[in-house]
């Protein structure tokens, strides 16, 4: 009897903690999706489906893709408040003189950088930077914002830090840094020629002309490269810049991820910026997200998951790409890629050895790039036009959806086709 009331409690909670996270918030209350993956695993510890001990334990919560998230947080973080990305985008951007070039431009920059580092933080970074140099050159932003945040999430398909969800991915599937980059970043760079060319098309007419947006308004907001340089400390600039570096090859020496990237956290910690500054780059509510959704799916797998015997689900078991590509693809835009993920995470072990690598492959590339389907998809996509907004672009979810779709579709397609019959 009491197994029974754990399998029901478990499976009424979680379906109210993904119900919220679909919604976004709770009707009436201000708490958010972090706040509600909270609630979710301190319900399952109040109501005694799991124990202190269950929930902390190292087969609840994942401490080591916490770890890893949160180095990458801190060494991305450096680099926006030295000004080392601004100033790498500024030199590459002050070199554009048409509107087609400066779209290749930032799909190409976002994509690059959101490949070893974290996407969210890079579109929080290169927004403004995008946005003021299109006005300043009298160009429409609006292609340029939506090439930013497709860009962005393309192009962090290619490696394990290249988003949340691939670094929950990485260290739950154990695939080497170098293995995983060698399947999906042909992905992300197909994906970023599928991206120009879309985009291209489809705003063929606006990225045709000026469109007659006063230079003056970007000029004010845009800082010169002379007050860049007097505004940040060169030193810390290039000490961010040495250190993200050898973080991405230590990476691609097979060295343990979390390891190093808490290493490089401390060591650009001990210098002179005020601790306080750089957390606040921190995104402490994904941190917390995290922590309650593993909770709560592990909560999931204990006493729902394991009476599914999925080892007889002969449709994934035999077409493990295509089912979780459109499966997870459906999810991340339902719930948001981050939660998706760890929606599978019961369901990988039964996947037969031989699919084992070619599955996770496929749960990240499909998350991923779902994420441009819509503006609600993806953390990025949210970044990019709520920024914009507060800069006085608007970008209505129709207007993203134009190139949103068939990006997603397309990108998509070729993903999964690649992992289906790619040969390492």
């Amino acid at each position: 009897m009491h197994a029974s009331l754990d399998l029901w409690l478990t499976a009424i909670l979680f379906l109210l903690t993904y119900l919220g996270l679909v919604l976004g918030e709770v009707p009436k209350l201000r708490v958010d999706r972090a706040g509600i993956a909270f609630a979710g695993a301190a319900l399952m510890l109040c109501t005694g489906v799991l124990t202190l001990a269950q929930a902390a334990s190292p087969e609840s919560i994942d401490y080591e893709t916490i770890g890893l998230l949160f180095g990458m947080m801190i060494v991305v973080g450096f680099l926006r408040l030295s000004g080392c990305l601004a100033r790498v985008t500024h030199w590459l951007l002050d070199r554009i003189t048409s509107p087609r070039a400066l779209l290749a431009l930032v799909i190409l920059l976002a994509g690059v950088l959101s490949a070893f580092l974290v996407n969210d933080i890079v579109c929080l970074a290169l927004t403004p930077l995008v946005l003021h140099m299109a006005r300043h050159l009298g160009f429409d932003p609006v292609p340029h914002l939506i090439g930013l945040a497709t860009g962005a999430n393309i192009g962090s398909t290619g490696t394990i830090t290249g988003n949340p969800q691939n670094i929950i991915i990485g260290v739950q599937s154990r695939i080497p840094y170098t293995v995983f980059a060698a399947h999906l970043m042909p992905v992300a760079l197909f994906g970023l020629v599928i991206d120009f060319m879309v985009i291209s098309l489809i705003y063929r007419s606006t990225l045709g002309r000026v469109a007659g947006i006063a230079g003056s308004q970007g000029e004010s907001a845009r800082p010169t490269a002379a007050a860049l340089r007097n505004r940040v400390l060169v030193r810390l600039q290039w000490k961010s810049a040495a250190v993200a570096l050898l973080t991405v090859v230590l990476f691609f020496a097979g060295l343990p991820m979390a390891v190093v990237a808490l290493g490089a956290a401390a060591l650009l910690l001990l210098g002179r910026l005020k601790p306080e500054r750089v957390y606040r780059e921190v995104d402490w509510s994904l941190l917390l997200m995290f922590a309650g959704l593993f909770v709560v799916v592990h909560a999931f797998q204990v006493h729902v998951v394991s009476r599914w015997n999925i080892a007889g689900w002969s449709l994934l078991l035999q077409h493990p790409v295509g089912v979780l590509g459109l499966t997870s693809a459906a999810l991340s835009n339902l719930v948001s890629n981050v939660p998706a993920v760890l929606l599978f995470r019961p369901v990988m072990g039964a996947i037969p050895p031989a699919a084992h690598r070619s599955a996770w492959l496929a749960l990240a590339a499909s998350s991923t790039l779902a994420g441009n389907l819509t503006i609600p998809g993806s953390v990025a996509n949210l970044i990019v036009i709520e920024k914009a907004k507060r800069e006085g672009t608007l970008i209505s979810f129709r207007e993203y959806c134009k190139a949103g779709v068939p990006v997603t579709v397309l990108t998509l397609g070729v993903g999964l086709a690649w992992l289906s019959f790619a040969r390492y």
